[in-house]
Formats: C-alpha cells, structure tokens, sequence
C-alpha cells in the first residue's frame, strides 16, 4: 500500500475553525508523550520533536530554522513530517512541512484566542511581516470577522507587501497600535522584546508566537507581570523557551504563575478588566492533532 503525500494545496479543504477544534479534542485524549532536540550553528538551528498519543499514533517533524534564507529569498524554516499509526506504527503519511506547520501554528494561537480574547474584537495588531504573521491574518478574520487587522514590522516594507497580499492596515507606530488593539499577536524572529508591559490595557489578549530558542524573548518582563499567562503546552515552553524559561530563571515569575495549557482549557478563562498573555510553544504532539485532522479530510474528499 502507498503511503499518502500530502501537498502543500490541501490546505484548500481546511478552514481555521475547524483546525483549532482539532487542536481542543486532541487535548481530550490520554496526555502525549513528547521528545524535542535542538541543535545550532549560530543563528541557524536543527529542531527535530516527536509527539505519541496512546489512541491517536505518533509523529516526528523535524525543521531547519536559518534566518539567513531571508536575504536570499528562500524560506527561512524548511523541514520534513512522518505520521505514524496507533496500532502498528506503521508510516501513514508524508505531510507537507509548510502546509502542517501553517495551520498548526496559526490554530495553535486561535484557539486560545477564541477563549481569552475580549467579548468584542474591534482592533487586531500582528507584530511581524513574514509567513506566521500572514497565517494569523487568515485565521483571525475566520473567529473575528469584524475587526480591523493592522500590521507592523521593523522593516515597513515588508509590512505594506504582507498587507497588500491580506487587505490589512499597516501600523505606523508600535506602541500606538499596541495600546489600541484588543489582540495583539507578536510573530516574529526577535531575540529581544518587541512588546512592553507598559503599552497594555486591561481587557487586551496577546498571543505570542516567535520566540522558540532559550535566548529568544518577544514580551518584556512587565507584560508578563502585568497578565494572567497561559501556555500550549507547559512541558515545550516552561524548560526550553526563553519568553518564560528566562524570566522563571531570574525570579520575576514562578511557574504557578502559568494559569493552563491547553490541558486544562476549562481554566483558560479571563475576567472584564484582564490582561491575558498565551505563549504558542507549538509542540509535536499539536502537529499530530493537525496532522490527524489533514489526513482525515484529505481521505475524506478523496485524496
């Protein structure tokens, strides 16, 4: 029997909705088993996470991260995915790397965005130019139809391309931007914060999303302090990346101050006048829930 080799176009047969309920019913299954690797030259890393869950099966992805492929127009993360089935571990599929890291990565984000955002979205603010930054446009306007998206990047021309390509605004100025947005989605490759404290209201929602090494921060230590924090998974972000290994290690906040994970989505609740904060470490066992859910639909409709 062949083994399936899904394309990066079967994205056409997904919607954002679908993908982040994906990610909250996998979350009901026996909690995954998990195993991650880096490896770095420099700037450039090798990042191979492997995820099992006992009635689900299992999965390797591994990805190449080279910041430097930017300067050259090539894709800055590359890599490659195997799902594996539960009952024999037999290989199922090859899953295109960008299709799954795409959805996965967004929906990561949406979903705990449909659960701690404010009651009324008006005003989103993306903080970044590049793929993740234009996934999140996609997958915000499917749970907030209404509101308006405003881009902002380093470098605006980045930002005004990623803008004419989704119907966004671009941001003329950061902290203005951030201290009107209701959702405020960091999604870049900064080692240092973009994103301070001191810029937030109360009632506003932060998805943070790049930062993925232990010498990476997107958030300064007052955003932190200032909101009710939450993780995808506190086994991927607690020991390993630097937006709350770092600030733990120093003693501005402990880990109880992690509200949840995504095991624990009844707890992933906020009050009127709160700041809350959801780091997307985006573990392997999220990429099998996706991947999962890609194979299904891609058999589904006949792939």
């Amino acid at each position: 029997m062949s083994v399936p080799m899904i394309p990066f176009d079967a994205g056409e047969r997904l919607d954002w909705i679908a993908v982040s309920d994906a990610i909250a019913a996998g979350h009901a299954l026996p909690r995954a088993e998990l195993g991650d690797t880096f490896l770095t030259r420099g700037a450039d890393t090798l990042l191979s996470r492997a995820a099992w869950i006992d009635g689900m099966g299992a999965l390797v992805k591994t990805a190449t991260v080279f910041p430097g492929n930017a300067a050259r127009g090539r894709p800055t993360i590359n890599g490659g995915v195997a799902l594996y089935g539960d009952g024999d571990g037999a290989l199922e599929a090859i899953v295109d790397f960008h299709l799954l890291t795409r959805w996965k990565t967004a929906a990561d984000s949406l979903l705990a965005a449909r659960r701690l955002a404010p009651p009324r979205v008006r005003g989103i603010l993306i903080v970044g130019a590049g793929t993740v930054a234009g996934a999140m446009a996609e997958a915000y306007r499917a749970a907030f139809p209404d509101a308006r998206i405003a881009l902002w990047n380093r470098t605006r021309h980045r930002a005004e391309k990623l803008a004419g390509e989704t119907g966004a605004a671009v941001a003329p100025d950061l902290e203005q931007a951030a201290r009107t947005a209701d959702i405020i989605c960091c999604a870049t490759m900064s080692a240092n914060p973009v994103l301070h404290g001191a810029w937030l209201r109360p009632g506003q929602h932060v998805d943070l999303i790049g930062a993925f090494r232990a010498d990476m921060r997107e958030a300064d230590d007052t955003a932190l302090t200032r909101s009710r924090v939450f993780v995808d998974s506190r086994e991927t972000v607690l020991d390993h990346i630097g937006e709350l290994k770092d600030p733990i290690a120093r003693g501005v906040i402990t880990a109880d101050d992690v509200v949840a994970d995504f095991y624990e989505l009844d707890r992933f609740t906020r009050g009127p006048d709160d700041i809350t904060l959801c780091k997307n470490g985006g573990g392997a066992h999220l990429d099998l829930m996706v991947a999962r859910h890609i194979l299904e639909r891609w058999q589904s409709d006949g792939g």
